[in-house]
């Protein structure tokens, strides 16, 4: 058996990781979840090489930022924040009329961001880094890197209970904990029984029962001690699972995936029910899907490949589907104030009607 490496926060702190897996060609998470061009951006990805100008260790200041290849969307109430490829992070305080471009200490993409509350936040991606912010997304520092993980492989869901408490995972099965806001991080991957260290996608909290993450080949884990124990659990489907969901009702959680699957378990994961989803052509919807989000009106959306756009106004029993004309494929979504959606993806930001649809448009 090999011996674990030992790596170093930014800070230099130690951190433990775990034994070094075989490497496996699969399916690398969120970005691989909108098509074959996203795909061979990931798999392309390689650590950029250290360089002796401190300002080419930095994203660079673009005015197409806007409109490059986003993966995830947050709400700060009146701030909007955006990740995406070659470490663009973009924030807008004006229901995303405009954007501006956040000093970000990384070239490499981005795959998800979380705040906690209106200043702290935590961005992750590629070469296992994670990035935080105290000023609402402005400004960023780098606080862990893994350069050895394998083909640069990334982190894929970033979750905050408080300041101080947070989980990231991401692919060949990585689970890291914080307890003290990111100034340390810890490989906590030998809680699950994870052996064949299959990619994990999304990391959730449930209503009222704990943790939840979905991944490859639709494993699912779920701890309802908020991450210090977790339990294998037997899914409805064996195709990757790309993001889940709290609902508003206690135990309820929806997840999904390729080729439109969706599911609703109502009992913290124990038992799911398919939900069905047609087209305006009453054919079944194909098309996989990435993203969803919880919005201040209590509705769901759910975002993915081709343009979809879901919504449920009843916890996720039931979902109206909206494909956008662009065909576009989304990454993530957010609501504005005045109720209309951010949308992210191939093409950068997309504004629109709350069904999804292109303002003016419904």
């Amino acid at each position: 058996m090999s011996e674990p490496v030992v790596r170093r926060t930014q800070a230099g702190h130690v951190v433990g990781l775990s034994h070094t897996p075989a490497l496996r060609h699969s399916p690398i998470a969120k970005a691989l979840s909108l098509c074959g061009v996203l795909s061979m951006l990931m798999l392309a990805s390689a650590p950029l090489q250290a360089a002796s100008d401190e300002g080419s260790k930095f994203s660079i200041t673009s005015a197409k930022a806007p409109h490059s290849l986003l993966l995830d969307v947050a709400s700060l109430g009146k701030r909007l924040v955006t990740v995406g490829d070659r470490g663009h992070i973009l924030y807008s305080d004006d229901n995303g009329a405009s954007w501006v471009q956040a000093k970000v200490p990384t070239k490499q993409m981005l795959t998800a961001v979380f705040f906690i509350d209106d200043s702290h936040g935590w961005a992750v991606g590629h070469d296992a880094q994670i990035l935080a912010s105290t000023d609402g997304g402005a400004t960023w520092v780098k606080q862990f890197e893994d350069l050895e993980r394998e083909e640069g492989a990334p982190f894929l869901d970033v979750w905050f209970k408080d300041r101080n408490n947070g989980f990231v995972v991401g692919a060949y099965g990585a689970l890291l904990e914080t307890t003290d806001g990111g100034a340390n991080w810890v490989d906590i991957g030998d809680r699950m029984g994870n052996e064949d260290l299959y990619h994990l996608n999304a990391i959730v909290e449930v209503k009222d029962s704990g943790l939840f993450v979905v991944g490859e080949q639709g494993v699912m884990f779920r701890s309802p001690d908020w991450g210090q124990t977790w339990e294998t659990l037997e899914g409805p489907y064996e195709g990757s699972l790309f993001g889940a969901l709290g609902t508003d009702e206690a135990g309820a959680i929806l997840v999904y995936g390729l080729r439109g699957h969706l599911f609703r378990s109502a009992d913290f994961g124990t038992t799911w029910q398919a939900i069905s989803l047609n087209t305006a052509n009453n054919g079944p919807l194909e098309f996989g899907l990435a993203d969803g989000n919880r919005l201040a009106d209590g509705s769901i959306v759910v975002v993915g490949h081709g343009g979809t756009v879901l919504k449920s106004t009843d916890n996720g029993r039931n979902f109206s589907v909206t494909n956008r004309a662009d065909r576009l494929s989304l990454a993530g979504v957010a609501a504005m104030e005045n109720g209309n959606l951010i949308l992210v993806g191939q093409g950068g930001v997309h504004t629109a009607a709350p069904t999804g649809a292109d303002l003016g448009q419904q």
